[in-house]
């Protein structure tokens, strides 16, 4: 009896597991919703992927491609692409489905339209209170509403932990009511930690789907800041200041999205826009470029055929806005959080002078005061020396942001 001949893996259908296909602007995002795993194919590539999905081998899809398009596809790099992103179901592996998104109904419901009718009365009578009282517009001094130092610092960062968390629950709310999920970490912007949200889900939505969730946290921000004013014009004395004190605090914090060289919420709305795909690396390198070029250093010229068109387009205009940013977010630093913070900095060391006759809580604020400021600066630092080490050891990925 004749055995069987071997077949090839050209001659093996493979086995996909549910992917989407999401046409925008001349190229298809394929991806996985239950495992958030997405990569941008050109249009006849993602034909070729929905070929392999109907059953078709390798080899057949390999035939299909050279009739349709008058040459031959490397379909066998194709199918490493397509088991690199997980894509591909192993032999016994079972089908997964995504698990159901939680909150998506109160997601629904915190961008409803009676919500939103809610968020503009708010701004509106937070703008008619400061129009009445002007001195209820947060300023740099409301930050100083105590004489004791560590009592600002203890307040207004036990305050800003639940803000930030607004921040990025309407974030993670705007994007559950489309069916994404969210991860949050622990990160770094310039000078000041943060926290942000991942949204990679979105890269699976139409584009004009994006934008609520991109700008949800300017919105709470907002929001906020208004609620902040309005409970200062309602109370008195320390429980004003501190109100005033989060406003402002809240106001910097948003301030900080139009601080372009970073990959703020604005930077991520202007890529989804423009349907970039790495507009911030490609700025960097282009500007590089720039200066090489003006120094004569052309053998260190990043070569920019490489780069995606549209992202080449698009950082003519914005790698210009990469210095200008540092400027402004310094200038803000330096009008805002800067000279308030410096001061106290150095009244407390002052306390610590000779003859002053400093008390023992005065020296007790100012020692506390000066251990939770630096921590945060050394710790933002440990952070940004942290993410570099990872990127210098980590393999160059194409991510969609």
């Amino acid at each position: 009896m004749a055995e069987p001949a071997h077949l090839s893996s050209d001659d093996l259908p493979l086995v996909l597991h549910p992917l989407v296909y999401l046409e925008d602007g001349g190229e298809v995002t394929i991806g996985r919703r239950d495992t958030e795993s997405y990569a941008i194919f050109p249009p006849d590539g993602a034909a070729l992927v929905r070929r392999l999905q109907e059953g078709a081998t390798p080899a057949q899809a390999a035939d299909w491609y050279e009739d349709t398009y008058g040459e031959r596809a490397d379909v066998g790099d194709v199918v490493e692409a397509l088991r690199e992103l997980g894509f591909v179901r192993a032999e016994g592996e079972a089908e997964t489905a995504a698990e159901p998104v939680r909150w998506q109904r109160l997601g629904r419901a915190v961008f409803s339209p009676a919500a939103w009718t809610a968020y503009a009365l708010i701004a509106a009578w937070a703008v008619i209170t400061v129009v009445r009282r002007p001195e209820l517009l947060p300023t740099p001094g409301d930050l100083v509403f105590s004489h004791y130092y560590a009592v600002i610092t203890v307040v207004l960062f036990v305050v800003a932990v639940p803000l930030i968390a607004i921040h990025e629950i309407f974030h993670a709310l705007a994007g559950r009511r489309l069916g994404i999920r969210s991860r949050t970490r622990m990160s770094y912007r310039f000078y000041f930690l943060v926290v942000e949200t991942s949204l990679d889900g979105l890269a699976g939505v139409e584009r004009r789907k994006r934008y609520l969730p991109i700008l949800a946290g300017m919105v709470a921000d907002l929001v906020l800041i208004s609620l902040a004013v309005i409970a200062a014009g309602f109370t008195h004395g320390l429980t004003s200041r501190v109100c005033l004190a989060v406003a402002f605090t809240t106001f910097i914090r948003l301030m900080w999205q139009f601080f372009l060289y970073l990959r703020t919420d604005i930077y991520v709305l202007i890529t989804t826009v423009l349907g970039c795909v790495d507009l911030h690396t490609t700025s960097v390198r282009m500007l590089a470029n720039r200066v090489n070029r003006l120094l004569g250093r052309t053998g260190r010229l990043t070569d920019e055929s490489l780069w995606h068109p549209v992202d080449r387009r698009a950082a003519r205009w914005y790698s210009w806005l990469l210095p200008i940013g540092y400027v402004v977010s310094l200038s803000t630093f330096l009008w805002g959080v800067g000279p308030v913070f410096l001061d106290m900095i150095s009244a407390s060391f002052d306390r610590f002078g000779a003859g002053h006759g400093s008390s023992w809580i005065q020296l007790l604020d100012a020692a506390v005061f000066l251990v939770l400021t630096f921590g945060q600066i050394g710790y933002a630092l440990w952070l940004a020396a942290r993410e570099r080490m990872r990127s210098r050891r980590a393999r160059l990925h194409h991510v969609i942001a």
